[in-house]
């Protein structure tokens, strides 16, 4: 039995490499989601599907995919 990973918007800033901001922006847009929030502090946890969900976004964004494609590519996985 495999334990579950969370994590914080600076955990996965540090696995991906990409900013704090960055993923702000990637949430803001619905390409990733978290999977809870915090009612005291309201930080906001993810886990290893979103960390999944970015390395898939950095691929794509490498092979120049637009983030307009990648939000249509999300959700047709997600339908």
């Amino acid at each position: 039995m495999s334990e579950k990973n969370i994590y914080l918007i600076k955990d996965l800033s540090s696995l991906s490499g990409l900013s704090v901001y960055t993923i702000k922006y990637y949430l803001k847009l619905g390409l990733i989601k978290e999977i809870s929030r915090s009612e005291g502090t309201n930080f906001r946890y993810f886990d290893d599907s979103t960390l999944e969900e970015l390395k898939k976004i950095i691929e794509l964004r490498h092979q120049k995919v637009s983030l307009k494609k990648i939000e249509n590519i999300i959700k047709e996985e997600v339908a």
